[in-house]
């Protein structure tokens, strides 16, 4: 049982969930049928189809009102013109955030190899946003050595706003990690990311892509471990949740909220927050 002031974190942290999108096909759609103006949503990139899908969702969002969010992969950044292509785009549509990763391409397209190496250019030459996020991995990232993550997390943090949570299944992982961000001075609000509900096989091929394989290892061997986080049809990040939210509550932690990776399963992450909000309301 989730305690009055778990359930006031989990009410607080749903209010200001974000939601995170595909630009595939019907993506835009279905935002428009199932979310609320309320909700920020940010758009992913792909290493296979650049970032013109991404700033084509975001600028199409933005005219209906949205506070969209383009993610900005580094390694899809051919060049500083090519940057400042990009960065007057996403001004010209109203946009005023964006959400700095270095991408998961094996080889960078151009001359950025990293998000740092981005941020920094961004700032050499001029271009401000009011608010620009940055990833966080709790676990290992595929591409990038764990030393250099933590490093880099000190490094960026003159450039970013707020930092983002990569997917963990943990919620000892995922507390650890942030009281070491803590620790170690980062100061920079944390939005933990969260899976949304989801069919299950889809979740683990996700999961393995992303750099998440302890946590796939995790839910599989931990008394019971996947078939207590999985429902009738699919994933529930509801018991994740009520784990995090009695430990990362404390103010000075400065968690405000979740990245809700919802794989475009866009109504039924829409229905689970409304449901799991009233509940929370519900019980005070």
């Amino acid at each position: 049982m989730t305690s009055a002031e778990g359930r006031n974190t989990i009410q607080r942290w749903l209010d200001l969930a974000r939601y995170e999108v595909i630009p595939l096909e019907g993506a835009e759609e279905r935002v428009l049928q199932s979310v609320g103006k309320e909700i920020k949503v940010t758009v992913t990139a792909s290493p296979r189809r650049g970032l013109d899908p991404t700033l084509e969702l975001a600028e199409r969002l933005a005219r209906h009102g949205y506070s969209a969010v383009p993610h900005i992969s580094a390694r899809l950044v051919a060049d500083g013109r090519h940057l400042d292509e990009v960065v007057e785009r996403v001004r010209a549509a109203g946009i005023k955030e964006v959400f700095v990763v270095a991408g998961d391409e094996a080889r960078p397209e151009g001359e950025f190899s990293g998000s740092l190496e981005l941020l920094q250019a961004m700032h050499e030459r001029g271009h401000s946003f009011d608010d620009v996020g940055i990833a966080g991995y709790p676990e290992s990232h595929p591409l990038i050595d764990d030393d250099v993550t933590i490093q880099s997390m000190w490094d960026k943090r003159q450039f970013g706003t707020y930092i983002v949570s990569n997917i963990c299944f943990d919620a000892k992982v995922i507390v650890r990690w942030v009281k070491r961000v803590r620790r170690r001075g980062v100061e920079l609000p944390i939005y933990l990311g969260l899976p949304s509900i989801t069919d299950t096989a889809k979740l683990l091929r996700v999961s393995q892509k992303i750099g998440v394989g302890e946590s796939a290892r995790f839910l599989t061997k931990s008394r019971g471990g996947l078939l207590r986080l999985v429902v009738p049809g699919g994933y529930d990040p509801t018991r994740l949740l009520e784990k995090l939210a009695p430990r990362l509550g404390d103010p000075a932690l400065d968690v405000p909220g979740i990245h809700i990776y919802t794989f475009n399963e866009i109504e039924q992450t829409e229905a689970w927050r409304r449901q799991i909000t009233r509940e929370a309301r519900s019980r005070g």
